[in-house]
């Protein structure tokens, strides 16, 4: 199978895969004991080396399972801190962006918050300026953006949305999840207040996060128990995970200029023969994320597209793998101004060949077309 859903989960680096083989049992980082310490003295090395590659201090940076969890630390952690304290109980949030973020906005508007929703252009990019103005209105507790689409890949408008949330006060939280180790990011200097990243999109294992909360932030934490991480995340840390989740980082920071040459390249060439198919949309900005090429089928099933790539030897995705399971229409699409059309995500990593390519250009104009009579 040629794998074409890396934005889902990328496989495993061979480097970490060998370092969880290598690995040791490792007592509780909380234990007091010569193991324990041990443990502790794994946890905060990996934490050091994560700050370094996230461009943040070592006591800002929160392990987590996951994006997920990170997105839900930052909206609602920051919303309850924002309310008890009497800054207000609004939430800016775009349309268009990953689910965590717009089931947990959903869940904090059952208690009260007040979503003011952001629209996007025809690439998916939020309109910074009507971000500015949801903001300048006043009585909003947090706000949140993508760095980067995770479905089509557009770049979003950090620096104008960073400058707008500090001109309001109001904490802005970056979910750069699918953007981290595939542009160059540093949380110092994005103006940000948190930012959610997660190891499993650039080599490293599943169930592995990290929240970035600067050293001002204001907020709540979701559980409580040991106090554990400036008691913003009781529970036992994964000292072995976040080690993993360092190396993953050093290797795909290393790499990442070439690899977003190379990748830009093969997906241009993707996005290339796309577009001259018919009834075939790119939706993506020129300013888009390397490794992923989105395009859509008017007048086809995105399921059948996906189906009939998948019996030519092709993973691919509709969209955002984070849905259960469940297929739906893209939100994302559809906040483009697309109704009706098959979303196609072809999402490239470090282990995609030139061939696989030449292989998936061969195979998907009659995908494409054969989607269309269905």
């Amino acid at each position: 199978m040629h794998e074409f859903d890396h934005a889902a989960a990328t496989p495993m680096r061979e480097s970490v895969r060998q370092a969880l083989a290598d690995a040791e049992p490792l007592a509780n980082p909380a234990s007091t004991h010569r193991a324990g310490q041990r443990a502790r003295a794994v946890l905060e090395d990996a934490r050091e080396r994560l700050a370094g590659a996230l461009g943040a201090h070592p006591t800002e940076v929160v392990l987590t399972s996951g994006g997920t969890e990170s997105i839900n630390l930052a909206l609602k952690g920051s919303w309850w801190a924002a309310r008890d304290e009497g800054r207000g109980t609004a939430i800016v949030v775009p349309v268009a962006e990953h689910h965590a973020t717009l089931d947990a906005v959903a869940w904090l508007e059952a208690q009260g918050a007040e979503a003011r929703w952001v629209g996007v252009d025809a690439h998916a990019v939020t309109d910074a300026d009507a971000f500015g103005a949801a903001l300048a209105t006043g009585g909003a507790a947090v706000a949140t953006m993508l760095v980067a689409s995770n479905e089509v890949g557009s770049l979003q408008p950090v620096g104008a949305v960073a400058d707008a949330s500090a001109r309001a006060g109001v904490p802005l939280h970056l979910d750069a999840v699918g953007a981290f180790g595939h542009v160059p990011l540093r949380f110092a200097e994005t103006g940000a207040a948190l930012m959610s990243v997660a190891s499993h999109k650039i080599g490293g294992p599943h169930g592995v996060g990290a929240l970035v909360v600067r050293r001002d932030a204001r907020l709540q934490a979701l559980h409580h128990g040991g106090g554990q991480q400036r008691g913003l995340r009781s529970g036992t840390q994964d000292a072995l995970g976040a080690s993993l989740f360092a190396l993953a980082a050093e290797e795909a920071l290393a790499e990442l200029d070439a690899e977003a040459t190379r990748l830009h390249e093969l997906t241009t060439r993707i996005l290339a023969l796309a577009a001259t198919l018919p009834g075939v949309r790119l939706l993506a900005a020129e300013e888009r994320l390397p490794h992923i090429a989105h395009l859509v089928v008017e007048g086809a099933s995105g399921e059948a597209l996906q189906f009939l790539l998948d019996e030519a030897g092709f993973a691919v995705s509709n969209g955002s793998a984070c849905s259960a399971g469940v297929a739906r229409e893209s939100h994302v699409v559809r906040a483009c101004g697309v109704e009706g059309a098959a979303p196609l995500r072809l999402s490239l990593g470090r282990t995609t060949t030139e061939a696989e390519v030449e292989a998936l250009l061969a195979a998907l104009p009659p995908a494409v077309e054969r989607a269309r009579r269905l």
